[in-house]
């Protein structure tokens, strides 16, 4: 455990940025009033997330490998944190649908019928709905993790 405590440290405080970037979302009505712009604005958080990281991988290149960290060294270290923020990615769903925001799945589902993107209401539930985001987020965290640490390695890692 004391190998992967940078990478649970980093995994929680991403965690924390998540939520508060829900929050930010919900307050400013991306959930509600502002919900057509809400597909465009909610991938802003690729900005954070990338940053969360990178900040990752430099924390452990400087307090755990003493500075000096290989392209496999960062690549583990930051697959490791990828799938740490997958296995918290439905906690943190679930807290974003029933706790912060739980008027979302339905005003997106009408929505989404209003504009015409599904055929009908049962249409959109079946995409919009908790157990299809926790399994998205979980997926898109280890995969995007994954790719944004092997281009970050490239800048990170210790040049010989």
């Amino acid at each position: 455990m004391k190998n992967i405590r940078i990478e649970v440290k980093w995994a929680l405080l991403f965690a924390i940025m998540s939520l508060v970037w829900m929050w930010l979302e919900k307050l400013s009505g991306l959930h509600s009033t502002y919900i057509d712009y809400h597909m465009y604005i909610t991938n802003l958080f690729a900005i954070p997330a990338i940053w969360f990281m990178v900040m990752g991988l430099k924390d452990k290149k400087k307090n755990f490998y003493n500075g000096i960290m290989t392209y496999k060294q960062g690549l583990i270290s930051g697959a490791i944190l990828s799938l740490c923020i997958a296995v918290l990615s439905p906690i943190t769903q679930w807290i974003t649908s029933y706790i912060i925001t739980p008027e979302y799945f339905p005003n997106v589902i009408k929505r989404s019928v209003e504009l015409g993107y599904y055929p009908s209401t049962s249409a959109a539930e079946a995409y919009f709905n908790y157990n299809n985001y926790a399994i998205q987020s979980a997926i898109g965290a280890l995969a995007m993790g994954i790719v944004t640490t092997a281009i970050a390695m490239i800048f990170i890692r210790t040049k010989k």
